[in-house]
């Protein structure tokens, strides 16, 4: 005999051995043995569930001469029939090629004659919903007024595009995405009979990349049994296969972003594109990553809702830690717009590469997503010149000695602090200062983000001076929308109408030489109280 595929040569033969569909082998199977049986069905689901295959096993079990506790016995001559193809009872139609009303109309006709043999006259009609309209209608009146042998199955993936006069006249079963642990223990059955040795880990994983489908599972396990036949089928000899990357590599790629750096980001890449796998499978399983971790970052309880390891899940909650979930929703954003483009473009590296440079430069984006990862990048920078400054990498700049770095870096010459007399400060921005943090809770989440650290001062002309040590926000507020935003809150407040200047100082010592307005106002109030 030839040799068959795996998924035609285990194809159940009865009910017991469908898996993952119970509730519908269970409904079938009881209808069956009370004799209530239907004359029109409808199997919805995903590709590769299990629907063709139901409906086969049924068509023999409403005609087998000893249907047991499982549906057909399998060893009368109607069973033996029926699974050689060779029955008049039962037939096939492929409405993907056969949808013209002329089809539909052969069928009609054929139907008005009884069967020779058995009970019940068995119409499977696969894809229907490739149907026309005018096919469709010519059905519909058979499925009013059926004949008592005949049983119509109708199967689809895509069942809203089913008429509602056909569907009022079926009873619908919706085939499940069968579980990873359901799909996997399949296999190692399979491989048992086979002989074949192979590793859990290994199977786990052809599990979770058959997406739900029996039927996809079998054919990436036979593609690699395949490859390395003879040999015991590793994890790392399926990655290879299927093209597939190791959790390891995602975990070093969410380093980078969560990092911003762009060099380690364009190295992942590299080495992914040298190792032969597919780019766009890469996004997918990354988008799958993000999605764990957005779960492990909302979810109190996330043992039985993320599927990987003890090691690889702890990995993930160090990073839940240093995003927010606002970050990931960006991430996701981006990267499933990426994966859908992709598949039609002949520069995929090009595209992945610029996506994830989008990823970690936030500023070239202005989304509400992209300025709370700006945010996070500002805090990340401000956490790390703490944490140098107490270390005694960094020595502040002393009054009179002139400013000295630690290390090998040149003496900064001190800048002198210009200095500024309360009462040459107008009425105006002295009202606002003096409010500042009442303005502070009218503004947005994202703009009083931005006014974290910033020196107020003011101008030889009388403006308020927002001076900034990094650029996002001084871009921010530079922008006419945002500084109205700010000077409608202060008027609102105060009744004061200022004006403002935005100005980004990169020099940490030439900002200090801005009078710092909030202090200068405070020390004054003390002088009047005492």
């Amino acid at each position: 005999m030839s040799y068959q595929a795996l998924y035609r040569k285990y194809r159940p033969k009865d009910f017991s051995s469908v898996k993952g569909q119970e509730h519908i082998v269970t409904t079938l199977n009881n209808q069956i043995r009370a004799e209530r049986i239907g004359h029109a069905y409808l199997f919805c689901g995903t590709r590769g569930t299990g629907k063709t295959t139901v409906a086969k096993i049924f068509a023999k079990a409403v005609n087998c001469e000893n249907p047991g506790e499982n549906g057909p016995c399998g060893e009368c001559a109607m069973c033996r029939a029926i699974e050689s193809q060779t029955s008049m009872n039962v037939v096939e139609i492929d409405a993907a090629s056969n949808n013209r009303v002329d089809d539909i109309r052969q069928v009609i006709d054929e139907v008005q004659y009884s069967p020779a043999e058995g009970k019940y006259k068995v119409y499977i009609i696969d894809e229907v919903h490739m149907l026309s309209v005018s096919a469709f209608n010519a059905l519909l009146k058979t499925l009013e007024e059926p004949p008592s042998y005949l049983i119509f199955i109708l199967a689809t993936t895509e069942a809203h595009k089913i008429p509602l006069t056909i569907l009022s006249r079926c009873q619908r079963y919706d085939f499940k995405r069968i579980r990873v642990e359901t799909i996997s223990e399949r296999l190692r059955e399979l491989l048992d009979t086979e002989g074949i040795e192979a590793e859990d880990r290994a199977l786990q994983y052809i599990a979770k990349q058959a997406d739900g489908a029996l039927r996809d599972g079998l054919s990436l396990l036979e593609q690699c049994i395949s490859f390395y036949f003879g040999q015991k089928l590793t994890y790392e000899n399926v990655l290879k296969v299927l093209g597939a990357v190791d959790q390891a590599v995602y975990h070093e790629l969410m380093e980078a972003l969560v990092h911003n750096h762009v060099e380690d980001v364009i190295a992942v890449v590299n080495n992914v594109t040298e190792q032969g796998k597919d780019l766009t499978q890469f996004v997918n399983e990354f988008v799958w990553y993000l999605r764990n971790l957005l779960v492990v970052k909302t979810a109190d309880e996330v043992g039985q809702l993320v599927d990987m390891s003890e090691e690889n899940l702890q990995e993930l909650e160090n990073y839940a830690e240093q995003v927010e979930v606002d970050m990931i929703f960006r991430y996701i954003r981006i990267l499933s717009a990426l994966a859908n483009d992709m598949r039609y473009s002949n520069n995929k590296r090009v595209m992945l590469e610029v996506a994830l440079i989008k990823l970690c430069r936030p500023q070239m984006e202005k989304d509400y997503e992209s300025l709370i990862n700006r945010l996070h990048n500002l805090e990340e920078a401000n956490d790390s010149l703490q944490e140098t400054i107490a270390s005694g990498a960094l020595t502040a700049a002393v009054p009179g000695q002139g400013g000295t770095l630690s290390g090998d870096a040149k003496a900064v010459p001190e800048i002198p602090k210009k200095a500024i007399r309360p009462e040459a400060v107008p009425e105006d921005v002295r009202e606002v200062v003096a409010n500042w943090q009442q303005i502070l809770r009218r503004m947005n989440p994202v703009a009083k983000g931005m006014l974290n650290d910033v020196t107020l001062s003011v101008s030889d002309s009388g403006e308020l001076i927002m001076a900034f040590s990094q650029a996002t926000p001084a871009d921010f507020f530079k922008k006419e929308e945002n500084k109205e935003e700010l000077i409608e809150a202060a008027g609102q407040l105060t009744g004061r109408e200022i004006r403002v200047e935005v100005r980004f100082v990169e020099n940490r010592q030439e900002l200090n030489t801005f009078p710092e307005l909030r202090n200068i106002i405070k020390n004054v109030e003390i002088e009047m109280m005492e």
